[in-house]
């Protein structure tokens, strides 16, 4: 248990308790602050008070801060590719092929089951401190909150746009140039797995650029302004550049004209999209320093790199 002790300033003379609790304890959600009002584990002048109750300033609030178990999903030993760690922090690689966390379909076998595995403390936070997730066959960087305040400080900062996301990808067709996509996304209207742009659905702002040209493909990198789910995969599939080997946006398989041997067997056994969070850059929780985080492309992607490249040169 944290307890913690604050006087409540004077010129807080009038505020609700709720609103005092989230000026004095930042660290913490505004919903965490709520529910440990309720359950009697925040005293102001040794009394419980009701979040609505008006406080005069001069209070003292004691806040115990007591971890609760909110997952209850198994732990499982599944490895997992450390990145970074820390008290507050852990930054993993995600393999293609992991779902992030337990749904229909896959309640087991999660990153969320391997993170109980490493770090028991997790059990204790928000889906074992994921903040956000990546596709099951997208490969790269995910930031997980090691305590509630990172958890909250994360959360905030995946709010207010602050978290360098950056992808890399391998796209059908030839582009001429990057560019931005600026359509707002929302579920499909009779597909629920799938999202589509669709003029009242959430903001979504994706901005991507070219890296390398090949003749039927281009590899691009890709930055979010907002992270909607599918969100790349949809954007590009609507400028008409979808995503190599992508299952539900890529359209039908076609084999491009004047393919090399190894180029055809390596699209052959591409069997996700093309599509790796490279990139990931934060404002430490508990330092304030701004941190960055970048990983290679896995085998996979790469290999089919270099197929392309050498197609070329034939």
């Amino acid at each position: 248990m944290t307890r913690l002790t604050e006087e409540v300033p004077y010129e807080m003379a009038g505020k609700r308790l709720d609103q005092v609790l989230a000026e004095l304890f930042p660290d913490y959600s505004r919903s965490k602050l709520q529910t440990w009002i309720k359950t009697g584990r925040v005293v102001v002048n040794d009394l419980i008070l009701k979040a609505k109750d008006k406080l005069d300033g001069g209070e003292i609030i004691t806040l115990d801060a007591e971890p609760e178990v909110v997952v209850v999903s198994e732990a499982e030993e599944i490895p997992l590719d450390i990145i970074y760690e820390d008290d507050s922090l852990l930054i993993v690689n995600k393999p293609a092929g992991l779902v992030v966390h337990p749904a229909v379909g896959n309640w087991s076998g999660t990153l969320l089951n391997a993170l109980l595995n490493h770090d028991k403390n997790l059990e204790t936070l928000p889906r074992a401190g994921i903040v956000h997730r990546i596709d099951k066959e997208t490969s790269g960087l995910l930031m997980i909150a090691k305590t509630l305040q990172a958890h909250n400080s994360l959360t905030q900062q995946l709010q207010e746009r602050e978290i360098t996301r950056e992808y890399l990808a391998i796209s059908k067709g030839r582009m001429t140039a990057g560019g931005t996509v600026d359509e707002p996304l929302a579920r499909h209207p009779t597909d629920r797995k799938r999202y589509t742009v669709k003029e009242s659905g959430k903001e979504a702002v994706t901005h991507y650029r070219v890296v390398q040209r090949f003749t039927h493909h281009t590899y691009i990198q890709l930055k979010l302004e907002t992270g909607r789910t599918h969100q790349i995969r949809v954007h590009m599939a609507h400028i008409r550049y979808p995503l190599l080997g992508d299952p539900v946006y890529g359209g039908r398989f076609q084999m491009p004209p004047n393919c090399s041997e190894r180029l055809e067997k390596e699209l052959r056994s591409f069997k996700r999209q093309a599509l790796h969070a490279a990139k990931l850059g934060l404002i430490h929780p508990v330092t304030g320093d701004y941190c960055e985080w970048e990983q290679s492309l896995p085998l996979d992607m790469a290999n089919l790199l270099e197929a392309l490249a050498d197609n070329e040169r034939e």
